[in-house]
């Protein structure tokens, strides 16, 4: 199983959140549900820094223990055998705070231009002006700061 970014915010967005833990048990069962190998460690690692990086994926504190939520980019899609999660696992569905998700997921933003400036990235830079309305839209945040130092990156 090599499940996409949004294939594992799918899973997510099942539960509203997971921790780390719930989610790796989740890639454990579609695998075996699936007939296809268990996802090794380093590759649902590997997968779920991808879907942080797009923010298709948020860290969120989940239960006093590391975990995810849904973010800004997810356009969430279920794996094949998915929908029978919830019951498998037996994980109640969360509801993630929205106004704290926002601040997750802007102090992220401003970690990551903060990254993109110091390595002078205008590639990334780019990424993130277009994200930053993503970013704004599904949250509420404000990120014309951020915007404006990405801005004089990219000129």
């Amino acid at each position: 199983m090599d499940p996409t970014a949004d294939e594992l915010a799918g899973i997510v967005d099942l539960f509203g959140a997971v921790t780390d833990d719930e989610l790796g048990r989740a890639l454990d069962e579609l695998a075996a549900r699936t007939g296809e190998s268990a996802l090794a460690d380093d590759a649902a690692a590997a997968a779920i820094e991808t879907a942080l990086e797009s923010f298709t994926l948020l860290a969120y504190e989940v239960d006093g223990a590391p975990g995810y939520a849904v973010g800004p980019t997810a356009f969430p899609e279920l794996p094949a055998h998915a929908e029978d999660l919830p019951h498998i696992l037996d994980v109640t569905h969360r509801s993630p705070d929205a106004a704290e998700l926002g601040r997750v997921a802007g102090e992220r933003f401003a970690d990551e231009v903060a990254d993109a400036i110091a390595a002078d990235d205008t590639e990334r830079a780019r990424e993130l002006l277009d994200l930053s309305y993503d970013v704004e839209a599904w949250a509420p945040v404000e990120l014309a700061d951020e915007r404006a130092r990405l801005d004089e990156l990219t000129s």
